[in-house]
């Protein structure tokens, strides 16, 4: 009689096909995001503040447009005083005044990063000299490293200009400011965007030129702080004002920033600075003056309001420029370095 052993038949074991290994991102796109993980979820963070409070303020425009007409027909300006303190328009303009700061300013943050975390502290820890060993080459890693934020920039960025100006035809524009203002103006165009990849360029040479964290995000909030000012500085000299002379030049049109106003004396003087005879209504009223004043003539130069486009246009070329230098500047810097 023979008993059970309990032991397998003896022979090969069945063939199993081996479980597919799980799905890991992998590549040098993911290797830049995963590094800068708290960067991206910070940029992430803002970006949906940003967009909630422009869709909340687009909700409100209507209200504050209201608030903001019956103000302006009240005949009294105690009534015109409550209504300013209770009414959305106060909380529409402080919204904006504040989402237009934080894209105008956006440049400096981003400029700070790319120098201290993007490229400064990489080179002065060694990680980049160990990915350079890992079949990456030098300018394969800067250019991921530069590729990456530009795109993420380039889109959230846009994305918040157009919400912004999106809310802006929603509510009334005189509280948004006037075009011209420096936080407007650069937070309603594509200067905005052009500005962070300019911020952006700048800080990663700075990484490379230092090699240092902190020296590397001081000298690229100094380079970004300069471009900003000398661009706001002459912004308004980027593209041909316009010259108006004779009554019409006592009516300045609607939006428009003047940039000089004078008059013409008796002996053939041009005054500069003079303002008389602005804003009179009548012909009989600008001769009375003339004849008053002592005055032969008026011009003003302003820039008007349709050449915000154009002075868009043409600073956000002079940014791209500067971004496009710096970049050219990191590769070859980076190329002589590891040749």
């Amino acid at each position: 009689m023979s008993t059970l052993t309990g032991r397998r038949p003896s022979g090969p074991a069945p063939y199993r096909p081996p479980r597919p290994a799980p799905y890991r991102p992998s590549g040098l796109t993911w290797t830049v995001l995963r590094l800068h993980r708290t960067a991206l979820y910070v940029w992430g963070a803002a970006l949906l503040t940003v967009v909630a409070a422009l869709i909340w303020m687009h909700a409100i425009g209507p209200d504050a447009r209201a608030a903001a007409g019956d103000c302006a027909a009240s005949d009294f300006l105690a009534d015109c005083g409550i209504i300013r303190e209770t009414a959305a328009d106060k909380i529409y303009a402080y919204g904006l005044a504040l989402v237009s700061t934080c894209v105008t300013y956006l440049m400096y943050a981003v400029a700070v990063w790319a120098g201290a975390a993007l490229t400064g502290r990489e080179l002065e820890s060694g990680t980049a000299r160990l990915a350079w060993t890992q079949s990456v080459t030098p300018a394969r890693w800067l250019a991921a490293k530069l590729a990456v934020p530009a795109v993420l920039l380039t889109a959230g960025t846009a994305l918040a200009v157009l919400l912004g100006d999106w809310t802006r035809r929603a509510g009334n524009g005189e509280l948004s400011g006037g075009w011209f203002i420096t936080n407007v103006f650069i937070s309603s165009g594509p200067v905005a965007v052009a500005y962070a990849l300019a911020g952006l360029a700048l800080g990663a040479l700075a990484g490379l030129v230092l090699r240092r964290a902190l020296p590397a995000a001081a000298a690229a909030l100094a380079a970004a702080y300069v471009l900003h000012e000398v661009l706001d500085r002459f912004r308004m000299s980027l593209w041909p004002a316009e010259t108006t002379t004779g009554r019409a030049a006592l009516q300045f049109p609607h939006g428009a920033l003047v940039l000089e106003h004078g008059a013409v004396t008796g002996d053939g003087e041009r005054l500069s600075t003079s303002m008389a005879c602005v804003g009179t209504d009548s012909a009989a009223a600008l001769g009375k003056c003339v004849e008053r004043s002592g005055l032969t003539d008026f011009w003003t130069t302003y820039q008007p309001e349709s050449h915000f486009w154009p002075l868009q246009l043409v600073e956000s070329g002079l940014l791209l420029a500067v971004a496009g230098l710096a970049t050219a500047a990191a590769f070859a810097l980076l190329r002589r370095r590891t040749a």
